[in-house]
Formats: structure tokens, C-alpha cells, sequence
């Protein structure tokens, strides 16, 4: 089962202002592909390729019923994980990491990405190439841009497909991907093709869904560009005593190994990887799992926000990179959908912010949690529970 990045909720390229892009959005279909047209002529297209790029596009009902319905995961990480990274992904992984060992070389030495985080988004994104999804990208840039929801993300996106089809690098009619617009084995938008593109194999195109050096290199260069610093870790293990200031976990807190290791938190093999500030992420817990983040980790979510992916992700790199499988813990059950809804409408009413009622652990539901489990006298570790729920 392919779990899709929704990389358009991150993307870094300028768009236009929020009311031009509203103006545009919406109404009469053919207008709509008009002032398409007419912008990326301003913008300096070719007119008869814009006219190529625009003459057959349509709206596509099943975008948009994806993106209706899609959300961030409600399992919890333990299951997650174990759901997505399977014995053959791993063998896969490693494989391809022998048979690819000149690019993932180059990789590394251009832009600081090892070998692991890209194999790790590769596996994810695509199954190493095999599911890349066979939507028709123009039509479905085209249609999210014509949604009234987000065109501010779509809208710059459907421009930069237009300027990839006059550089001779998209094809609107036969071009596929996922429902999002992402393209290629490691799934990145037009705008991010454009400029962290990279023709690997040297034929003199970037060609993200056939060619592993292009796809490798262009990822390993957007990483890069995301921020990530070379020679330096990007998650660990860690064990915890049993008992400590659990408010202090969370990415809200940045403490050096020294500091944790004042606390009683320990790397659970080896030595401490780095002396960098690191969080202490506890997904389920105090009595699950238990990581230090490093810096790099914050690179995982310029590319995808569902903290639980970016988790299964960051450590699937390490897994790949030889770390050992994650000690689950003990942790206490967490909350059915149904009740997770029914907590955050109790930590609403109560004045914390948690955005949608959606059944979601995100940043704002934790937080409340926390400091809800702080004012009870709880364990602060940012975990719903059963307990919490009844004591609220």
C-alpha cells in the first residue's frame, strides 16, 4: 500500500498574493484555464506552448475526492511503523543501495544526504519506483488550483508544469503521478523539479520516473535545499529512567546529550551521536518508544507535516543505516478515533487550541494534552489516555 507525501502542503516556491490567487480560484472553467494562460504568458512562456499545455486540460472528480478525504494517520507509531517498513523493504532497501552505490556516492558527496534518508523516502514514496501513481498530473495541478482550498499552493505549481513543458520535461498529456501533482520515484511537485532538478544520467533532461540517478540526485539536492547539514545525525534511540520531568520531551525542547544524560536518558546502543541540541520524542509515551532528535530531523517536515510519518521515515534511515529495531516499550493503549474527538472537544471547551475535532494527534492536541496532563498531575509526556480522558 503506497502512502502518499503530500508534498504541496510545503511548498517553498513564491507564489502569488493570497487575494490574486482567490480571485483566480473557483467559477467558470474555461476562464479559469484563460487566466492560466495569460499569466504564464506574463511570465515569459512561450504562447504556443502554454496553448499546447492548456487546450485539453480538465477537471478530475477523483483529485478531488482525495483530497477530501485525506488526513494525516491515525495509528499510533509502533503500528505505523511496523505496517510500512516490512522485512522485503528492507531487503529491497539494501539491495538497491549495492546496486545504485556509485549515485548514492555522488549523492552524498554533492549534497550531504546519506544513502539511508533517500532509500527511506524512496521506499515510502513509491515502493523504490514500483507505485507512482497514474493520476494525469496537468489535469490534477489544474483542478487543485481551480479549488478554492488551497489555490495559493497549486495555482504556482500548475505555472511550473506549463514552464517544464516548454523546457521539452512534461508532457500533458501522458505525464502521471500522484492525485497531489507529485511526480516521479521520489515524488517531488513541477516548481521543486525546476529547481533542485538534476540530470544524473547525463542525457540532458530530468527525468524523475525512469531514471534512478536523475530521481536520487534531484531528491538528494532538495534535501539539501530544505536545510538538511551534512555529517550530521538526524534521530536516535534513546532509553528513559522511569521517572523525570516527562515535559520537557517534545520537539519544544532542546537540550545537549550532556543535559538529557543529567536527566537519566541514555542512547539505547553505542554513544551519544553528536554533541548538537536534540528533543526527546516520546510518540506513545513515557513507557513506549523513545528518540532524540537532532536538527536535521525539523528537514522531514519542510517535505511532509504528519509527525507520525516524518517518525517512521527518520527512523527507517537509521534502520537502513544499521541501527537495530526500536524497542516498543509498554506503552499505555492510546485512543480510539471517537475518542480522540471527544478529547479535543473536551481541551476546547477547556480554551486550548487544537484545530479540528478530526480524531488527529497533531502539534496543537498534543500541547494540550501536555499541559492538561501537567495541571492534573499526570505524567507530561503529551500521550492521550484513557485515564486523561476521564479525568477531563
Amino acid at each position: 500500500m503506497r502512502y502518499p507525501l503530500i508534498a504541496a502542503a510545503l511548498c517553498l516556491a513564491t507564489a502569488l498574493p493570497a487575494t490574486a490567487q482567490q480571485a483566480g480560484c473557483g467559477g467558470n472553467w474555461s476562464a479559469f484555464v484563460d487566466g492560466v494562460a495569460q499569466e504564464a504568458i506574463a511570465q515569459g512562456r512561450d504562447a504556443q506552448a502554454v496553448k499546447r499545455f492548456t487546450r485539453n486540460l480538465r477537471q478530475d472528480q477523483k483529485v478531488l475526492a482525495a483530497d477530501r478525504r485525506q488526513g494525516v494517520f491515525q495509528l499510533d507509531f509502533t503500528t505505523f511503523a511496523r505496517r510500512l517498513i516490512s522485512a522485503n523493504r528492507m531487503q529491497r532497501g539494501q539491495s538497491l543501495s549495492r546496486e545504485w552505490d556509485a549515485v548514492f556516492d555522488r549523492v552524498e558527496a554533492q549534497y550531504g544526504v546519506p544513502r539511508g534518508v533517500l532509500l527511506a523516502f524512496w521506499a515510502f514514496e513509491t515502493d523504490y519506483g514500483a507505485v507512482q501513481g497514474d493520476f494525469n498530473t496537468a489535469n490534477a495541478l489544474a483542478t487543485l488550483a481551480h479549488d478554492c482550498r488551497r489555490p495559493e499552493l497549486f495555482r504556482p505549481q500548475l505555472l511550473a508544469a506549463i514552464q517544464l513543458h516548454e523546457m521539452g520535461d512534461f508532457d500533458p498529456a501522458t505525464t502521471t503521478g500522484a492525485w497531489a501533482g507529485e511526480i516521479g520515484m521520489v515524488q517531488m511537485l513541477p516548481r521543486d523539479i525546476i529547481d533542485n532538478g538534476v540530470d544524473g544520467d547525463g542525457d540532458g533532461h530530468v527525468t524523475l520516473k525512469t531514471s534512478v540517478p536523475d530521481a536520487l540526485m534531484s531528491g538528494g539536492k532538495m534535501l539539501q535545499h530544505l536545510g538538511w547539514r551534512a555529517g550530521e545525525p538526524w534521530l536516535q534511540e534513546v532509553q528513559v529512567p522511569a521517572e523525570m520531568d516527562w515535559s520537557a520531551s517534545g520537539l519544544h525542547t532542546q537540550l545537549r546529550p550532556d543535559e538529557w544524560q543529567a536527566m537519566g536518558v541514555r542512547p539505547r546502543s553505542g554513544d551519544w551521536q553528536a554533541d548538537l541540541p536534540a528533543s526527546l520524542i516520546l510518540p506513545q509515551g513515557h513507557k513506549g518508544p523513545a528518540f532524540v532528535a537532532y536538527p536535521n530531523f525539523n528537514t522531514y517536515f519542510e517535505w511532509n507535516q504528519s509527525f507520525t510519518y516524518v517518525l517512521t521515515a527518520a527512523y527507517f534511515a537509521t534502520r537502513l543505516s544499521g541501527a537495530p529495531v526500536f524497542d516498543a516499550g509498554n506503552p499505555d493503549p492510546g485512543l480510539s478515533g471517537a475518542q480522540m474527538k471527544e478529547l479535543q472537544r473536551k481541551l476546547a471547551a477547556r480554551g486550548h487550541d487544537v484545530g479540528a475535532v478530526d480524531g488527529i494527534l497533531g502539534a496543537g492536541t498534543r500541547a494540550a494534552v501536555r499541559a492538561e496532563q501537567k495541571r492534573l498531575g499526570l505524567p507530561a509526556d503529551a500521550w492521550p489516555t484513557a485515564a486523561l480522558l476521564g479525568r477531563l
